[in-house]
């Protein structure tokens, strides 16, 4: 298999949507909280790139093996497309889930049970996000399910593991934690919308009843809409009540472009051409504010 064919497979250019929820977390943790673990971020990281890796490429040989169209396992299926061996598929998701198990439970010994219980919370939706016989993934519930688990529990873990120490399970700091993810869930859930927006009627041959079903597509694009704009609220109003710093009025550097993708995929809804405006639109937003992160960060430095 040659390395473009495995990206492809894991979908590296989709691990943005995990790797941002893991830097808020830990910014939060350091900005709010005044702690940060760098060995046990760093093997959280390791951990959940390989078991984000591990879902999309069960997701992929899922549709592959329950696909009711010819087409979609030569066409659009990357494991049918490249004719790449299924025992091959399946050791590499058993030599990606094994390392990223073993390495959580050795961050549960570290740090306590409280990871074990989230984790579990996130091996669930990742795999029953693909699974037969009702994938979450087919359901009006996949946007929820994905802005939760990267969005919302990938922060949380993130922010745990760098402040296990003196982390408190009180409403306070869980709607803190909420509110600095609450963007991330909205961009994130805004990925599988797009993709259920885009793969409509291919859905409705395949079984696949996603909110865009229910909601039509019209409905869909001004909930797509509303998401985008309701995230970058959210970082203002995180700024006014302290959870992010004022640094994070870099989010104005996003707009622009959030507004141009947007654009581009009202206009048209085309899996190959236009699905990746959704993608750029979490891309720009979380980089936006990973540039205020790292200007508050060089701020400190020099008052200090």
């Amino acid at each position: 298999m040659s390395l473009s064919t495995f990206t492809e497979l894991v979908e590296l250019r989709a691990k943005a949507a995990s790797i941002f929820p893991f830097f808020t977390g830990l910014f939060f943790s350091w900005y709010v909280l005044g702690s940060a673990n760098g060995l046990y971020a760093v093997l959280f990281f390791i951990a959940m790139l390989l078991f984000n890796m591990t879902v999309d490429t069960l997701d992929n040989y899922n549709d592959y093996m329950h696909s009711s169209e010819d087409k979609r396992k030569s066409g659009t299926n990357i494991i049918g497309r490249k004719h790449i061996s299924l025992n091959l598929i399946r050791t590499l998701i058993v030599g990606m889930i094994v390392p990223s198990a073993l390495i959580g439970i050795y961050l549960v010994f570290q740090v306590g049970l409280p990871l074990l219980w989230m984790g579990l919370i996130c091996f669930a939706i990742g795999i029953m996000y693909s699974s037969e016989p009702r994938p979450i993934s087919s359901t009006p519930f996949g946007e929820v399910a994905s802005g939760f688990a990267m969005g919302v529990m990938i922060t949380l873990i993130s922010v745990y593991v760098n402040s296990y120490q003196l982390f408190a399970w009180d409403t306070s700091l869980l709607a803190q934690i909420l509110l600095a993810s609450s963007p991330l869930f909205f961009w994130i859930a805004n990925i599988m919308l797009a993709n259920n927006i885009c793969d409509a009627q291919e859905d409705e041959v395949n079984h696949r009843w996603t909110i865009v079903h229910y909601i039509g597509v019209k409905n869909a694009l001004l909930m797509f809409n509303a998401a985008n704009v309701l995230a970058v609220l959210l970082v203002f109003y995180a700024m006014y009540v302290g959870v992010f710093p004022l640094a994070l009025f870099s989010i104005l550097l996003a707009v622009p472009l959030i507004i141009k993708e947007s654009l581009i995929f009202n206009h048209e809804q085309i899996k190959t051409k236009t699905f990746v405006c959704a993608v750029q639109i979490m891309i720009f937003g979380s980089l936006s504010l990973c540039v205020g992160f790292l200007g508050y960060w060089l701020y400190s430095l020099i008052i200090h």
